[in-house]
């Protein structure tokens, strides 16, 4: 059927489109439109700022949207645990963390829901944020960078979705261009031992809160199977209700039922099945039993 492309235009221009493209979307649209929407402002602020005559520009921002490595630093920026996981300065550093978020995060989202996303997203940019400060209290190696040293971006974010799908799926299996098929668990532990070995070079607080986001998007996904159903820690922050007890449905052949009988049965199926589905969009498919498997499978055909 042909359908004409200038239909879909409506009035309002392309702002109204993206308001609207921005309402309607899922919580990764949002996530990377604020992402995106972040880095155009502080551009503008920028831009702003050079025509005035202020030298320096991206100093100054820094100070104010990203993380410091000093903890006590948090008591004039407290915000900026949150600012620095959408802070983006280069185009080039906001097009990547974009592209793997919207590649892991539309595999999130097959599994778990939005609401999750966004949680997973921000909870693994705080665990970067922490073993990022952690790392440079710490360690001697970093005694006179602690001082100065700010992280920013979405790095860690990102790998906390990265990791808690690798963690969920780790068998899956995805093209990587110039190697072929690579195992998701093969993935990730490459990508970690990359943010292990680079930690020597220029940017050791960017690899450092990457494994920070790394280990909570894992301990997400080993929670999340530990406590399936909803109970638990995990259960309780993402609100998510208890499971309703099975509903046992006696079987008989249509011939056999009265109509009222009938309407009870196509009821009570019809609720289990939902049961199901509802299942499937707190803990994902593999949570599901063999029963379960089976009578969806029925309902299917």
């Amino acid at each position: 059927m042909y359908r004409n492309p200038y239909a879909q235009f409506q009035p309002g221009g392309i702002w109204e489109g993206l308001k609207r493209s921005f309402r309607r979307g899922t919580a990764l649209t949002r996530l990377i439109y604020v992402n995106v929407g972040f880095f155009l402002f502080l551009k503008l602020v920028e831009v702003g700022f050079v025509l005035a005559g202020y030298q320096r520009v991206e100093a100054l921002l820094l100070a104010y949207t990203g993380v410091p490595a000093l903890p006590e630093e948090l008591l004039y920026t407290p915000w900026t645990v949150v600012t620095y996981m959408f802070t983006h300065f280069g185009f080039l550093h906001l097009l990547f963390n974009m592209l793997w978020l919207y590649w892991f995060g539309s595999m999130f989202l097959n599994y778990f829901s939005g609401r999750k996303l966004v949680w997973v997203y921000v909870f693994g940019g705080l665990f970067g944020a922490l073993l990022y400060m952690a790392a440079y209290s710490v360690f001697p190696a970093f005694a006179e960078e602690r001082y100065l040293s700010r992280a920013i971006g979405a790095s860690a974010s990102v790998m906390a979705v990265v990791f808690a799908v690798c963690a969920y799926l780790p068998n899956h299996r995805v093209y990587v261009f110039l190697v072929g098929p690579v195992r998701l668990i093969t993935l990730a532990l490459f990508t970690a031992l990359i943010d292990v070995l680079s930690i020597p070079g220029t940017n050791a607080g960017g690899h450092i809160a990457h494994l920070g986001g790394a280990l909570f998007g894992v301990l997400f996904t080993l929670s999340v199977r530990r406590s399936a159903g909803g109970a638990g820690f995990w259960g309780k922050l993402w609100k998510a209700s208890p499971r309703k007890p099975k509903m046992k449905v006696k079987y008989k052949r249509a011939s056999e039922m009265t109509d009222r009988e009938y309407n009870e049965h196509k009821r009570q199926r019809s609720d289990r099945i939902n049961e199901i589905l509802d299942k499937i969009s707190k803990s994902g498919y593999g949570s599901l039993t063999k029963e379960e498997k089976e009578l969806l499978f029925k309902e299917r055909r």
